[in-house]
Parts: structure tokens; sequence; C-alpha cells
């Protein structure tokens, strides 16, 4: 923990990957990403990853607002030890009035509360062919939450950020090896995304109006609107702003659309803002090992949640025979959270037999979840349309 706080303290260089060098003897256990071969089985290593990070069961869709502990989860690499009063976060680099804040000082900020969904970017990985190794997920890396916190474009200008500032970059406590590099976590954001309130990102130090768990971050996380959980960086230590791009494994490495298998010198498209995605609380009642439902003859009600990124969502549609024909759902407005999650809902005349639910959406920008999903090797954004078999009897 002491070797990641001096790494942190240290002003993250303009343009260039951090990482330290590592030995060969620890570059050995730090394998490069990889695709599982055909037939490959989800390994032990896999599996390890899907118990430390759960996801949402789909039954808690019913909730507006997650309960933190069926909140989705994605930890890279460890929960840091976190003592609140102790822990500060230093806002450097090219700023008029570099900042040392502690909990007391940023609460002393004006507080504002905002309900986003978030979603790991990963989401639906598990579900490509061939698959990405790497966290197994299938649907339910998501959930909603009501974050408060300080808007990070104040607390920016009270740093003053100089005129040849880009980038932001954010560095979280957590502290590991990924693909040979040594690290912690960072990210960055451009400066007019850092700054800007429309969405406005948040240093936010409470969840569902507690203090963060320690998996969701505590004490301070960012929180960023529409843009995929990778963005969201947890146990905030330091922002610098910086003049040149930001090229940090997280950011230059990790979470890029590369379409290519065997191209290692493909850049790829950087992740950003959520796709749009459409999930359903599954009907009836479960088999308890394929999750199979059982519903009875005659109308189930089926609902869900519907959220986009890049827009308010503009249409739900469901269909029984496996995407071969669709019915409109009716969708709740976004408004007043713009960046949360919508409720849909629509009646299904169930008929014996055996059925394969689908349901998709469409935001209002025009973009529908696809019924196959384009592969990328990082198992990024993958939308393709949830599918819930059931049997009516």
């Amino acid at each position: 923990m002491e070797r990641a706080r001096d790494q942190a303290s240290v002003q993250v260089p303009a343009g260039e990957q951090v990482g330290e060098p590592v030995p060969e003897q620890v570059r050995e256990v730090s394998a490069p990403g990889r695709i599982a071969a055909p037939g490959e089985d989800i390994g032990p290593e896999e599996l390890a990853l899907a118990a430390r990070n759960h996801g949402l069961p789909l039954e808690a869709l019913r909730y507006d607002v997650t309960p933190p502990g069926l909140h989705y989860v994605l930890v890279h690499y460890d929960i840091p030890a976190a003592d609140a009063a102790r822990w500060s976060l230093s806002v450097g680099g090219l700023v008029r009035t570099p900042l040392s804040l502690d909990l007391a000082a940023l609460r002393a900020f004006p507080a504002v509360t905002h309900r986003v969904t978030m979603e790991c970017a990963g989401n639906g990985r598990a579900r490509l062919t061939p698959r990405p190794v790497s966290q197994p997920w299938l649907v339910e890396a998501v959930g909603t939450a009501d974050w408060t916190g300080v808007p990070l474009r104040l607390v920016l200008a009270a740093a003053g950020v100089q005129r040849d500032a880009v980038e932001a970059v954010f560095t979280g406590a957590d502290h590991g090896i990924e693909r040979g590099v040594e690290q912690d976590y960072r990210r960055s954001l451009p400066v007019a995304a850092a700054t800007g309130d429309d969405p406005e990102v948040l240093i936010a130090y409470a969840m569902n109006g507690l203090p963060l768990p320690p998996q969701h971050g505590f004490p301070l996380r960012l929180v960023v609107p529409g843009w995929y959980g990778m963005a969201h960086v947890k146990w905030l230590r330091e922002i610098t702003l910086v003049d040149t791009p930001f090229t940090g494994f997280q950011q230059a490495v990790a979470y890029r659309y590369r379409r290519s298998a065997d191209d290692p010198d493909d850049p790829g498209e950087p992740v950003t803002l959520i796709a749009p995605r459409a999930l359903m609380v599954p009907p009836g009642f479960p088999d308890f090992m394929t999750r199979t439902r059982v519903v009875r003859p005659g109308p189930v009600p089926l609902e869900g949640r519907a959220w986009s990124g890049h827009g308010a969502v503009a249409r739900v549609e469901v269909s029984a025979d496996g995407g071969r024909s669709w019915a409109r759902a009716e969708v709740a407005p976004p408004q007043p959270h713009r960046w949360a999650w919508q409720a849909w809902s629509c009646v299904w005349p169930a008929a014996p037999g055996r059925h394969t639910l689908t349901v998709r959406a469409t935001d209002t920008e025009g973009r529908t979840q696809p019924l196959e999903q384009p592969w990328n090797r990082g198992g990024f954004g993958n939308n393709m349309v949830q599918q819930v078999p059931v049997m009516c009897c």
C-alpha cells in the first residue's frame, strides 16, 4: 500500500505510459491478453475473477435505485485499506493553485446528488465467440445509484486550470500488475468533459445516502455520467492536469475497441460512452441450474430497464419468437434523472410451449441494440440483445 501511495504522489508524466519496470519473474505471472481457444471453457482464473466481481441479480432490476450490495462490482486489483481521517485528494499539474483536500475540505464545497446508471465496459464479454479471456460477464454488470459529492468542475475551478491543459488524469489507490505493467489505476478525461456541467462529473463520497462502501471506492470516487465504468476511478487520490493526451495503460492499452484478433499494433478506438441496452426482469420462476423460466399460460407481465450513454431511450421492443417479430413496450420518461435507466413494461400473452423472449432498446440518437454483436478483442461494449428462455406450461 505504501508503494502505491508513493507512486500516486508523483506528477503523471504527460504523454508517457505510466508503469514501473517489473522483474522478468513477475512478468511471467502477468500474461498478455488472449482469446480463448475453440471449445475452451471458463478456467479457474476467470472463475476466481467472477467470484470477486459480482453482477446484478436480474430480479433486482425492479429497484429504481440499486441497493449497494446488489450493484455490480469490478475491482481490478485489491480493495485498498482506507483511513478516512488521513485521506486527502491532491490537485496539481497545470493549475494555478495546487490543492490538497481532506474529506472535510471537500464537504465544504456545495454538494449535489445525481442518479446515474453505471455499466462495466466488459458487460457481455462471455457471450462473444471467440471469447476474450477476462472477467466473464454475461449481462449483469450494471447498477444505478444516487451518488452524492462535489462537482469536479468546482474543485478544478478552485485550483485554476491553466490554458494549456488538455486532460485531467485521475489516480486511484488500487495498485497491481496487468499484462506485465505495474501501475496504480489511472484514467483521464478531456478538460472539456472534466470541467463541463452536462453531464456533471462528480467526486463522490456517498452512495444512496451513505458513505461509499469499500468495494465502491471509499472514501472518494469519480462518477462520470454516461461513460462506461472504467472512467469512474475509485479510491481517488490525485488529479493531475497535463498538456498532452495521457497514454497510461488503462487509457492507451486497455479499454480500446480492437477489431483484429491477431494484429498487436492495432491501436483501436477508445471505449467511452455506454451503448444502448435493455434488460428484462426474468418472468415466472427459475430452474436452479439452467435459469430457464417457467410461467403459466395467459397474460404475463414483463418489465425491465433500458439506458444509453448517448441519450434517452426512445423505444423498447420485445420479441417472443427469438427476434422474428417485435412488439412495442411502454417506456417511462427519463426526467428528472436523465443519466439513469428508464423503466419499461408490457404484457405477453403466453401460450404453452418453449419460447425465447428478447428485448432491445433504441436511443434518441437512433442507436439500436444488435441481434448479433460485432466482435472486438477486449470484449467491450457488447450490447447484443438479451435472450430469456421460457417454458410455458
